[in-house]
């Protein structure tokens, strides 16, 4: 097969409408009447939190590009404008839909005793009730403003709910006005009203615009609507050229609330007059507009599926079991001087990671701690370990990377309070992300100075931790740790890359790395043992990578894909991807590990990795693949990757056409999440219950 046929666009899926298919599997379970009514609410939820990043990033470049009359195709063959079309029709269907599944889950919510209701359907002492809280709680945080008499208008808040009024003088000589009144983000969503049983709630949207007359004596308001504002948020610094790194993320994160506005959602029953008025205050097309049947902002049902006292409309309780490469009463480093240590999340618990490092800080036989950091939480463990070290004289290296996209503010703060505990802080690599997970500790032993390595696929943030699908590798392997501190050696400035010895990195040398897994798979491949590829990522991108598997296919390669989100590569076309399969999972966890299988001729490899098959991660950020050798972990993790495989409750099939159709039950129903946790269940529950053992510790061969 020739290199020119595999740029045939009619091979590729549209990278944005693959992102809104994925955007639509977390719709269906929001849908879905198997998905517990709250759980429901949150796939709900999510929905809108995803389309808002989607449109701040993804369409807000689109929109520059059509803008500036770029008319370059993507790999699938479409240009900007054409893309924004295709975007647009495709959110309106998907938000329809989200609000017709908003008004089934309150309808079940009031089944269950927990009632949303409208202003027109609440009782005269309810009404009354919300007269006084708007007056004592709302009206005071109201700043009404004047469209049209205020210039320049100010800059409404990303992201927040306003409501639009259309005012009528008494008068009858003086014009209609248009007044602007942001409704405050730190007020609760859902107002909970005194009710003989049950719950009662009302928006808080709703609330205020009843009660809006005493904000405005002197007018009539003559209509209203509910809106709310995207801007582009896709800014960005040259880091290359920045003095003061820290100082110019923090312009550019203000920058953001002064950038143009890219979509306009507003209710659909809107007066045509505050449409008109508001599409000129923004800037925006009609196309730019989404009128919205039902509760723009759907992120706030998290208030309702947040809710205490209602676990019964829940997923049941599932507690990360201890993981069985960690017995608890084991001391880590003897443990990783013997062997490395596997962790399973959400089904095992993170807290082992946090307890490492918190031994670490402390433990006088520690000299250095070194990490990364991209993503953490907002009272973080990790931080404050990192900071105690640093005080307890331990040098401390961390990399905060500030460019991670909406968690920069965080980032910052982290910065800083790591600086003023007196940690050496690198705020990230000049043109490049730094997305790589790795914690390193050096000890000096009586055999001399040993490396503690832990390696991830996720984030060093112990609450998502419980929410997200992701492998740890802790190690003491002494190459591994040597890589681990030239890789380090390299965030800081000290030297250029080296030989590696097990870590292969990005963007040096990761596509090339893979390029040739994939390629010696093809040669190793015969039609008495077909090469096999199986992969876990979140998203699947890259034109080469899409090549490459192209042609493993053709060569008789059998390639399994569980991909999340975006996937570009169309599987099942005849002599090009017939023997790729691909799947995608979206369940009670986000699906985030990256996990990497190659039969190799019988000789099975196994990675895993920071990095997904996007471009940007193989050529334009800091990645790490790192190879498991310990062949029991091999063994469970290509477990784990045929259990994905076989879901038949969860898993979506990609189908040639672009289209998600549910994969079809044979024999056991197989839920590769409910599979995984039980797994650990059981595991944990083994070694519990295990008789204690007499083993002879032994050093590592190196």
């Amino acid at each position: 097969m020739s290199a020119e046929n595999l740029d045939n666009p009619a091979y590729y899926i549209n990278r944005e409408l693959s992102w809104l298919a994925f955007n639509e599997r977390v719709l269906r379970q929001g849908l879905s009447p198997d998905v517990p009514l709250l759980e429901r609410l949150k796939f709900l939820a999510i929905v809108s939190s995803n389309l808002d990043e989607f449109f701040m990033i993804r369409v807000a470049g689109l929109r520059r590009k059509a803008r500036a009359e770029v008319t370059t195709p993507d790999i699938s063959g479409l240009s900007p404008a054409a893309q924004l079309a295709k975007v647009s029709e495709r959110v309106r269907q998907m938000v329809k839909a989200q609000s017709d599944g908003i008004r089934s889950a309150f309808e079940k919510l009031a089944e269950n005793g927990i009632r949303v209701a409208g202003m027109e359907a609440l009782e005269p002492a309810q009404k009354r009730y919300l007269a006084r809280f708007f007056l004592t709680e709302v009206q005071p945080l109201l700043t009404p403003l004047a469209a049209g008499e205020l210039q320049p208008f100010p800059n409404l808040p990303q992201r927040t709910l306003n409501l639009a009024l259309l005012l009528k003088p008494t008068d009858e000589n003086e014009a209609e006005k248009l007044a602007v009144v942001p409704i405050p983000a730190m007020l609760p969503r859902f107002v909970t009203l005194p009710a003989s049983e049950g719950v009662s709630l009302a928006r808080i949207e709703d609330v205020a615009a009843a009660n809006m007359a005493a904000l405005f004596p002197q007018w009539t308001i003559a209509g209203h609507a509910v809106f709310r504002v995207t801007r582009d948020a896709d800014v960005a610094v040259d880091d290359d050229e920045a003095e003061d790194l820290l100082r110019d993320m923090a312009q550019a994160i203000r920058e953001r609330g002064r950038r143009d506005v890219v979509r306009l959602e507003i209710v659909s029953d809107a007066h045509r007059g505050i449409v008109d008025a508001l599409s000129e205050l923004c800037e925006v097309g009609e196309d730019e507009i989404y009128p919205i049947d039902g509760m723009l902002d759907a992120t706030g049902l998290m208030e309702i599926a947040g809710r205490s006292g209602l676990d019964r409309l829940r997923d049941p309780d599932a507690p990360p079991q201890h993981p069985r490469d960690l017995p608890p009463d084991e001391n880590v480093w003897e443990v990783l001087q013997n062997r490395d240590v596997l962790l399973v999340h959400p089904y095992e618990s993170f807290d082992p990671v946090l307890e490492f490092l918190e031994k670490a800080a402390d433990d006088p036989a520690v000299m250095a701690i070194k990490q990364t950091l991209y993503r953490t939480s907002g009272d973080s463990p990790v931080i404050r370990s990192l900071a105690r070290a640093a005080e307890n004289g331990k040098q401390v290296t961390v990399l905060v990377e500030l460019k991670a996209r909406f968690d920069e503010s965080r980032n910052i703060d982290w910065a800083r309070r790591l600086e003023d505990a007196g940690c050496h802080v690198i705020y990230g690599i000049a043109g490049l992300k730094t997305h790589a997970k790795m914690l390193l500790v050096m000890r000096r032993e009586a055999s001399g100075i040993r490396r503690y390595v832990h390696m991830a696929t996720g984030n060093y943030n112990e609450r998502t931790a419980r929410l997200y699908s992701d492998v740890g590798l802790m190690t003491s392997d002494r190459g591994t740790g040597l890589d681990a501190s030239a890789f380090f050696n390299l965030l800081t400035g000290y030297s250029q890359e080296v030989g590696w010895e097990k870590l292969t990195i990005a963007p040096t040398g990761l596509r090339q790395r893979f390029m040739e897994l994939i390629e010696r798979e093809i040669s190793a491949s015969t039609p008495d043992q077909p090469g096999l590829i199986m992969a876990k990522v979140n998203s699947l991108h890259d034109a080469g990578i899409c090549k490459a598997l192209y042609r493993a296919s053709a060569a008789g390669v059998k390639v399994l894909l569980n991909v999340r989100g975006i996937c570009c590569l169309r599987p099942g076309l005849p002599k090009v991807s017939e023997n790729i399969r691909v799947v995608s999972i979206v369940d009670r966890y986000l699906e985030h590990a990256r996990i990497f299988y190659f039969r190799n001729g019988g000789h099975e490899e196994v990675y895993l990795s920071s990095a997904d098959w996007m471009t940007r991660n193989i050529d334009r950020r800091l990645e790490t693949l790192f190879p498991v050798t310990q062949p029991e972990h091999r063994s469970r993790l290509t477990s784990m990757l045929r259990v994905y495989f076989a879901d038949n409750v969860k898993a979506m099939e990609l189908r040639p056409d672009g289209d998600y159709t549910p994969v079809q039950v044979s024999g056991e129903r197989i839920r590769a999440q409910e599979k995984l946790y039980a797994d650990a269940a059981e595991a944990a529950a083994a070694a519990e219950h295990a008789p204690v053992k007499f083993r002879p510790l032994t050093r590592r061969s190196e």
